[in-house]
């Protein structure tokens, strides 16, 4: 069995944003983005409903506000790691 995936608030709302191009349709968004086309006609619902106060969830903006910030962390060490590995293969010696 697998484990249902949480999206964030943050992402219902790109999506649903994105859904408001023309000459795109929500299946082809929802494809395009790795989720069920029924999921993201869920989210317009949602959102068209109560624009103000769609996808509170649960959690509390503290909450999102770590799971940003951690997000931002590991970037931020991809990219250290990057420039560490780029400078070690430029300061060897070439024969």
């Amino acid at each position: 069995m697998t484990k249902r995936r949480k999206y964030s608030a943050e992402f219902k709302r790109e999506a649903v944003a994105l859904t408001q191009q023309p000459g795109v349709s929500c299946r082809q968004i929802a494809l395009d983005i790795g989720i069920n086309p029924n999921l993201l006609n869920r989210w317009k619902r949602e959102a068209e409903q109560s624009q103000d106060k769609a996808f509170q969830g649960s959690g509390s903006p503290r909450d999102e506000e770590m799971a940003r910030l951690k997000r931002e962390l590991a970037k931020v060490k991809k990219e250290r790691d990057f420039l560490r590995e780029a400078a070690t293969f430029f300061a060897k010696e070439l024969p």
